[in-house]
């Protein structure tokens, strides 16, 4: 059974629009998570070890100001467009479309103000919340008015995320959670004890700027052959890498799959990512520097986390050999991600 509360969080600021923010608080016997109303936001979610002692895993923050403030996406619903399109820039039926440039010469994560700075408006449900919002024509930049639906259910050690939309004019879309995982607990060190784990015979090489090439590489033979689980911190030392932040390419089908296992040997807490995306983007908090104090006040570091976001490939829409990028009216995007936590 999944035990299911709402309590207030906070208040919007004013020059935010004001708006109260819920707290939807799921709990079985094995896990509980924490959801806010703003951008979807998985705030907290505790798992148990090996001793049976629940730990926070995910970064985050105490309050809503820090979630308010300048973040770097944790725990949220991302969107409209996830991950980066090069030069924010895409046509669609012969029309030429410009984004926000919120990540050098690209956009990133749906903009300046994405589906994760928004207030949603929550229903609850026996065993989880389901959450909606409306995207108006023309929000930042893109086209078409977008319903779109983020449900969020927990099954004993499972947690269901699933993404519905539906437009009114032919968009992107591309939607994944961004929550930044430690299985020691967040605000542990780093994240080098990890073992990881991805079921991907290829990846994208990227640019400088981090936008795909259009080459789908083989991990035969490199760095990011991780089809048998590495411990994270050997593996960056072992090829001279800074981190990862780069999509690495599923099996094409609509059907579940598992798709990537972290493990934490110390605590025995183990996650599995099962999948209907495309893709998923597995990224070890490289640009986290130190300088944000999260939840209990503790500074979260380099690599002191790790994402793994199920979603389509990064500029699909610019890259015709991607898998399809795009919404039409009268279709339905449907996607469902299972993140399953047990312990080794």
């Amino acid at each position: 059974m999944t035990e299911v509360k709402r309590e207030v969080f906070g208040q919007m600021p004013r020059e935010e629009g004001g708006g109260v923010v819920e707290k939807f608080v799921l709990k079985s016997d094995s896990v509980k998570v924490e959801i806010l109303s703003l951008g979807c936001i998985i705030a907290a979610l505790e798992t148990k070890g090996r001793d049976g002692e629940f730990s926070d895993v995910v970064l985050g923050f105490d309050t809503l100001e820090g979630y308010t403030g300048k973040h770097p996406f944790f725990g949220a619903v991302v969107g409209r467009v996830a991950n980066r399109i090069a030069k924010g820039r895409f046509t669609v039926d012969g029309k030429e479309y410009q984004l926000f440039l919120n990540d050098g010469p690209n956009s990133l994560h749906g903009g300046a103000r994405g589906f994760d700075k928004v207030l949603w408006s929550p229903q609850v449900l026996p065993n989880g919340v389901c959450f909606f919002r409306l995207s108006p024509d023309g929000e930042e930049g893109y086209p078409g008015d977008l319903k779109v639906w983020v449900t969020y259910t927990l099954n004993g050690g499972e947690l269901a995320i699933n993404y519905r939309a539906q437009t009114s004019k032919t968009t992107p879309v591309n939607l994944t959670n961004h929550a930044y995982f430690n299985l020691a607990g967040q605000g542990s060190r780093d994240i080098y004890d990890h073992e990881i784990s991805i079921e991907a015979d290829s990846y994208l090489p990227v640019d400088d700027t981090k936008i795909p090439t259009g080459e789908v590489a083989a991990v035969q033979g490199t760095s990011f052959d991780l089809r048998q689980p590495v411990e994270l911190g050997k593996h960056l030392q072992k090829f001279h890498l800074d981190g990862f932040d780069h999509n690495f390419c599923l099996q094409q089908a609509q059907a579940r799959r598992l798709v990537a296992r972290a493990c934490h040997p110390p605590t025995g807490r183990a996650m599995e990512v099962h999948t209907t995306q495309p893709g998923i983007q597995f990224y070890t908090g490289n640009n986290l520097d130190g300088s944000l104090k999260g939840k209990g006040a503790v500074a979260y570091p380099k690599h002191s986390a790790f994402c793994l976001e199920t979603q389509n490939w990064p500029d699909a829409i610019n890259k015709p050999r991607f898998p399809n990028a795009l919404l039409r009216p009268g279709e339905e995007y449907n996607h469902t991600t299972w993140l399953v936590f047990n312990t080794a």
